[in-house]
């Protein structure tokens, strides 16, 4: 296996990581409208991810480090031509990390409640977009033999990259839901329950509906591997939840969203954007890398940092690792 091929699965398992953590991240933002009652019970949604959340898109700066180091072409291309999804994206990240800090700085109830809208938006926008992105990336976009994308931007928003918005909208969401259900106790981890049932069941028919598309359209051997582990996998979820075992339901919805990665990478390769115009004038892992010298020295790198990284991470869940409930905001109006 060539550095270019170990870079490429290397990127993988970064995005896979990225939305894994900071999926249930983003479900958590949208439950603060789903499932929260009042403002007590948006404090503890909001709180169960407060440790966590800033932490979780570290693998993002990751995943685009990487891909601007590893493959030059493909970010050059990606973020040109993906540029204003992706601009949205960044506002509402950064929107939302604002909102986060700032909600309970003042005990204005107009304050905080302004502050929540934002958390809501900016967590569902970039559920969506991420999907729409991943969509296009995968289905395949206008890429000249300049190596540059030449197509609008309501090209981007066709009828396969809109349902992958709406599948990592809705997988997201119910992941959000199975981790809220595993951190809170009492009253709202029961509607948590509850309200997992119903997302689950949306987010199967729509990932079925998506993962068949993508494996008629691009699939092979592999990926048919990858979409069957997601649908046993969110299946598993669902019964998981439904008998009150929310720990293995997270693990197996987790499980889910990895295969969900692997399905969009292994459907890619030897590409890493496919041109709907040439084939010959799709990007490879082979013409968008960059040299194996720098290619070497990154895989130095990454191998001393990955592992100090992942273990202090795991280290801050360990620590934030109890339940929470209303009983444990102490006031609730500031």
């Amino acid at each position: 296996m060539e550095l270019h091929d170990v870079w490429f699965v290397l990127i993988a398992v970064l995005w896979t990581g990225y939305f894994f953590l900071e999926g249930f991240d983003f479900g958590i933002g949208v439950l603060t409208k789903l499932l929260a009652r009042d403002r007590a019970e948006r404090r503890v949604l909001i709180n169960t991810i407060g440790p966590v959340w800033d932490g979780n898109e570290v693998w993002l700066l990751s995943a685009a480090g990487a891909t601007f180091a590893a493959f030059p072409d493909w970010y050059a291309t990606l973020f040109s031509g993906f540029y204003l999804p992706l601009l949205l994206i960044l506002v509402c990240l950064i929107l939302r990390g604002v909102a986060f800090e700032y909600r309970a700085k003042r005990p204005e109830e107009s304050w905080q409640r302004n502050w929540e809208h934002t958390i809501f938006w900016t967590s569902l926008l970039p559920a969506v977009l991420w999907g729409v992105a991943f969509g296009n990336i995968v289905h395949g976009v206008k890429i000249d033999a300049h190596k540059e994308y030449v197509g609008g931007l309501g090209d981007l928003f066709n009828p396969y990259a809109l349902l992958g918005g709406l599948v990592t909208l809705a997988l997201f969401t119910f992941h959000g839901t199975v981790f809220a259900a595993l951190k809170t106790v009492g009253d709202i981890r029961v509607r948590a329950r509850r309200l997992a049932l119903g997302l689950g069941a949306v987010a199967a028919v729509l990932t079925l509906g998506f993962l068949v598309w993508t494996q008629l359209d691009r699939g092979d051997g592999g990926s048919l591997i990858a979409v069957i582990v997601a649908l046993v996998a969110l299946a598993g979820a669902i019964v998981a939840i439904a008998a009150g075992r929310e720990g293995w339901s997270f693990a197996l919805s987790g499980v889910t969203i990895a295969a969900l990665v692997a399905t969009f990478f292994l459907t890619l390769f030897p590409d890493v954007m496919p041109s709907s115009l040439n084939d010959a004038w799709s990007l490879t892992v082979t013409n968008a890398s960059s040299t194996p010298y720098t290619l070497k020295i990154m895989t130095w790198c990454a191998g001393i940092a990955t592992p100090v990284v992942m273990l202090y991470q795991g280290w801050t869940y360990w620590v934030f690792r109890k339940r929470i409930g209303t009983q444990h905001i102490a006031d609730a109006t500031h």
